[in-house]
């Protein structure tokens, strides 16, 4: 139990440094290549955030632990909106005023509903994580053409300021780029037999270590992302990492875990978890259209009563732990 420990503490670590790494490589390579600014910063940067999720469901189905995988991406976007947002509201309220924020929320509902319809039959086949992979495809697509027709402009220079900033030679942008992967899958490796160990231990559901231990450590860039982003009063930055996140989590970390390993789901996803994530997207969209308080803002209020949903909700799953629970393993 004391290794495995050690394995998952270490292998956050080293997972959320190698994928700052990874990217900063792969952003650096893909300057020096004549890739525009815009694309780097909506397709490279854009994935940085949410490599852990991805790596680490990969190799969760990949390893035959498709609790792990689908826990990790549901449980991600629970945390990143009820934990992060909730955090960052409570520490300054979030002002909602981009344009694109408010396409992104409703895609997300829209998305998540999608997802949730695919649960209704027990099972995630490799045809669903198919269909959810060629959504994502088309969501990329579509934001790229977006970026092109210049209705992101800022994001470009945003790019391109923080490349100017933070210049690196071709030689080590490659270097960085092959180190950040190699570790990005040893640390995930590390991460999963860990969460697996443990699990196994306590005779708990890799479900339930996905969703709580996992998912808060692979949102560890998301909430480093979302505090500096506090410090700069950059309010649209907050949820626009949060909700691309949980876009690219839904479809992209859901899709290549079920393409990889058909996944298997208790009932429990569906009306527990699955519900949950639903009411937090939906809760967050009518607080970003000014349907609750009467504008545009997440205020404090609102961020402590998705702190408060997050705390009950890791309770409970807590509590079934203790108590034997209803959560059934693989």
């Amino acid at each position: 139990m004391l290794l495995a420990s050690g394995s998952i503490i270490a292998g956050l670590i080293l997972l959320v440094w190698s994928a700052d790494r990874f990217v900063d490589g792969a952003a650096a390579t893909a300057k020096h290549l004549g890739m525009p600014t815009l694309l780097i910063g909506m397709v490279i940067i854009g994935f940085g955030t949410s490599a852990p999720e991805l790596a680490v469901s990969a190799m969760a189905a990949a390893d035959g632990n498709p609790g792990l995988a689908l826990g990790n991406g549901y449980g991600s976007n629970i945390t990143n909106i009820a934990l992060i947002v909730g955090l960052t509201a409570v520490i300054a309220p979030i002002t909602v005023h981009s344009q694109v924020i408010r396409k992104e929320l409703p895609l997300l509902l829209v998305l998540t509903l999608i997802g949730g319809v695919q649960l209704l039959d027990g099972s995630l086949s490799r045809l669903d994580g198919m269909v959810l992979l060629l959504v994502f495809a088309g969501v990329m697509g579509w934001s790229i053409v977006q970026g092109i027709r210049g209705k992101d402009d800022t994001l470009g220079g945003e790019t391109e300021a923080e490349i100017i900033a933070h210049p690196m030679p071709l030689k080590s942008a490659v270097i960085w780029l092959i180190v950040g992967l190699v570790l990005l899958v040893v640390s995930s490796r590390m991460l999963v037999w860990g969460a697996v160990t443990i699990a196994q231990s306590l005779g708990v559901s890799d479900l339930v270590i996905g969703l709580t231990i996992v998912a808060v450590g692979t949102s560890l860039p998301e909430l480093a992302s979302a505090l500096a982003a506090v410090r700069k009063n950059e309010h649209d930055l907050i949820l626009g990492n949060i909700l691309g996140s949980g876009i690219f989590n839904t479809l992209a970390v859901v899709g290549l875990a079920a393409t990889i390993e058909p996944l298997s789901v208790e009932p429990a996803v569906l009306y527990r978890d699955w519900t949950l994530m639903f009411a937090l997207t939906l809760g967050l969209l009518l607080m970003g259209m000014g349907l609750i308080s009467k504008q545009r803002v997440i205020s404090r209020i609102d961020g402590g009563v998705l702190l408060l949903v997050y705390v009950a909700y890791t309770g409970y799953l807590l509590s079934t732990v203790v108590s034997g629970g209803t959560t059934v393993a693989y």
